[in-house]
C-alpha cells in the first residue's frame, strides 16, 4: 500500500530551496515552480514530491503529465469549436 502524499508548508518549502517567500511565488505566477494546494480556509501547502522533483532539477521541472494532458485536452477543444 502506498504511503500518503505528505503535504509541505511555506517554511519547509523555504528551508528546502534556498528560496525567498517573494521568489517562490513569482515562479509560481511563472510556471516554474510547483504551485500551493488549498489544505483549510486559511492554509495552504505543497505536495512534497512536486518540491523534490523541483529541487531535483529546478531548470527542467515542468508539471505533471496529467495536468499537461488535462491543458492541451482544453486548447485541442477550443481549437475543434473553430
Amino acid at each position: 500500500m502506498r504511503e500518503p502524499e505528505r503535504i509541505i508548508r511555506l517554511r519547509t518549502v523555504l528551508s528546502r530551496t534556498g528560496l525567498s517567500r517573494s521568489t517562490i511565488y513569482r515562479k509560481i505566477a511563472e510556471g516554474t515552480f510547483p504551485p500551493q494546494i488549498r489544505i483549510s480556509v486559511n492554509g495552504s501547502g505543497w505536495h512534497e514530491s512536486d518540491v523534490n522533483r523541483w529541487i531535483a532539477d529546478p531548470v527542467a521541472w515542468r508539471p505533471k503529465r496529467e495536468f499537461d494532458a488535462v491543458r492541451q485536452g482544453r486548447r485541442s477543444l477550443a481549437a475543434d469549436a473553430q
